[in-house]
This record gives C-alpha cells, sequence and structure tokens, in this order.
C-alpha cells in the first residue's frame, strides 16, 4: 500500500509537471480596469499624492489585472501609467510599485540585469535567483531575457563569472533537469547519493563537476530522497558538506540550491528574515522576494515563516519597516491566516 500512495502522491506533483501555487495576491473578484484606472489617475493628480489609493489598488490585483489596469489608464489618460508612477512616486513605494508593473518573470530576468551590468556583479542577487527558480521558471526567464535585453543570459552569465561557480549556474540555465518521475528509482537515489558522498566528504579535495551534474540535472523529488540517502554513506548532511568542501560563491550557490531542493518556502523565509533583521536592513531582498513570490507562493513562505519564527512576516514587516514601504509590503502579504 505504501508504495501504491507514494506512486500516486508522485503522479500529483507530475500532472503538467508544474509546481503548485500558493499565492497571496489573487484575481479581485469584480474587477473594472476602468474605475482602477480612475482611481489612480485621481491619487497621481491629488496634491501630495494619495499613495494609499495606488497601494490599495495594483496589490490587490494580479499582474495580467494590473496590465489591464495601465492599458486602461493609457486611454483615459492620454500617457502611460508606469511613467506617471515614476513621476508621482519615490524610493522604497517607487520600487516596490514599479516591480508590480513586471510579469514575475519580467521581474527576475531584469534583477538578473541589474546584477550584472555595470561595474562589478551582485552575486548575492544573481545567486538567489538563479538557484531558488524551478527549471520551468528559468526556461521563462531566459526567453524573457532575450526579449527585454537583446542578450543571451548564458553569455550574460558566463561572462560575468568564473570557475566552477560559473560552471554552476551555467549548469542552471541550461535547463536540463528532469521533469519528476512517477517512478521511484531507488537504485538510482543510491547511485546519486554515493557519488556525492564519493566526490567529496570521502576524498581530500572536491569533484565538483559531479556534484554539479547530479544537482542541476536531476529532478527535485528525486534530490530530496537523494539527501535523505546520503547522510546514511556521509557523517555530514549535504547543507554541512557543502560547507566544508566549497567556499565562497560556489559554497552560497550549492547551499541556496540545497535549501531549495529541501524546502524552497522555508528558505525564502529565512532570507526575509536575516534581511529585516540584519543592521541597515536589507530592503533590497525584502523587495525582491515579497515583489517576486507573491503571485508564486508567498503564502507558503508566510506559513513558513510563523512556523519557524513564532512570529508572523506581517508581524516582524511591522516592526522592521516603516511609513508607505511598509504599507505596500502588508498590502502585499495579505491578512495574516
Amino acid at each position: 500500500v505504501k508504495m501504491i500512495s507514494e506512486f500516486l502522491g508522485q503522479l500529483t506533483i507530475n500532472i503538467g509537471g508544474h509546481e503548485e501555487k500558493f499565492p497571496t495576491v489573487v484575481p479581485a473578484a469584480d474587477f473594472d480596469p476602468d474605475r482602477d484606472a480612475a482611481r489612480i489617475e485621481t491619487a497621481i493628480k491629488t496634491k501630495g499624492v494619495d499613495e494609499q489609493t495606488i497601494i490599495d489598488v495594483l496589490t490587490k490585483r494580479p499582474y495580467y489585472q494590473r496590465r489591464d489596469i495601465a492599458f486602461a489608464y493609457e486611454k483615459r489618460a492620454k500617457k502611460d501609467m508606469i511613467t506617471a508612477l515614476k513621476g508621482a512616486l519615490s524610493g522604497s513605494l517607487e520600487t516596490v510599485i514599479l516591480g508590480l508593473m513586471k510579469s514575475a518573470t519580467q521581474f527576475d530576468a531584469s534583477e538578473i540585469r541589474g546584477s550584472i551590468k555595470g561595474l562589478g556583479t551582485d552575486e548575492e542577487t544573481l545567486i538567489e535567483i538563479l538557484c531558488s527558480r524551478s527549471n520551468d521558471e528559468l526556461v521563462e526567464i531566459k526567453k524573457v531575457y532575450k526579449e527585454l535585453f537583446k542578450k543571451e543570459l548564458e553569455k550574460d552569465v558566463a561572462g560575468d563569472t568564473s570557475g566552477n561557480f560559473a560552471k554552476l549556474l551555467l549548469a542552471l540555465v541550461q535547463t536540463k533537469r528532469a521533469e519528476p518521475s512517477a517512478v521511484v528509482d531507488y537504485e538510482k537515489i543510491d547511485q546519486d547519493a554515493r557519488a556525492l558522498y564519493d566526490a567529496g566528504v570521502k576524498i581530500k579535495g572536491t569533484d565538483v563537476p559531479t556534484w554539479i551534474s547530479i544537482m542541476s540535472e536531476r529532478s527535485v523529488p528525486h534530490l530530496q530522497k537523494v539527501f535523505q540517502r546520503y547522510k546514511s554513506y556521509s557523517p555530514y548532511d549535504m547543507q554541512e558538506s557543502v560547507v566544508k568542501e566549497v567556499k565562497g560563491d560556489l559554497q552560497r550557490s550549492f547551499l541556496v540550491l540545497v535549501q531549495c531542493f529541501e524546502n524552497k518556502q522555508l528558505f525564502f523565509a529565512k532570507r526575509l528574515n536575516e534581511a529585516m533583521k540584519s543592521k541597515g536592513a536589507k530592503e533590497k531582498i525584502v523587495t525582491r522576494i515579497i515583489v517576486s513570490r507573491c503571485e508564486v507562493d508567498l503564502k507558503k513562505i508566510c506559513s513558513e515563516y510563523k512556523a519557524n519564527f513564532g512570529q508572523s512576516l506581517q508581524q516582524t514587516i511591522a516592526e522592521h519597516t516603516k511609513g508607505d514601504y511598509q504599507k505596500v509590503l502588508l498590502g502585499l502579504c495579505g491578512a495574516e491566516e
């Protein structure tokens, strides 16, 4: 019976091969783009700008409805809504609202581009996005990256990174990850666990290419079982092994990958907690996670957050941010469950 239920469990994950969504921002029921566009136009024209209305409207509509509002706005006001919002808003609120006027994929692609272009590389952003996005998401990101920037993501990543760090990121960008299979291959699980151990903890030095190929080509449910099995070979679990075996950006990348395979929403919850509680609150990280995940899995991130930190994400936001920035973040997180 256990085998059958496992088999059925695998099948449900698998329908269409797409991850289930847990959004906090869902379609507005009696949606009227003209009415919303009029409200935004009035809010922008108000002396001193009525930020609250802009926040209320745009955080309570998913991207496709925001796009309809922008279209209706342009017909009414004879000007571009994004340009008008840019002129009316500033600071962190402006950053969030402009982020919301991009689809999740466009937003990710722009964040990657921003981390690469200019002097120096913002490795933290590059690692977070490339190592936490699913294969499906990365396929879309590559397509949109090319449309937006007329450049190949692979070439840009290769031109900006080096060594094994570059090899790992490029392997992920090549999106060769297997789809989850309805059949659990215990032999393959054992082989992979053994190979990860033989390539790292067991030997002096680390055979990084073996780690890269296993972690960039196997399906996520398979890797979850591999990491379980790994513990019967290695005295350290996978995360501890990463810390012992590799350093720097490569270590950070493998850690994000492994944490996301094990529990992606817990990874984001921890990232948010760290970013908000650190000295000089890392606003950029908070903005990026909340904007990019509010239509994907932010609801689940909220429940992992509460389970792990004993206080809701909303409470932490209320304590560590202020003003319109706080309001817009809370608007995207929605009411506490």
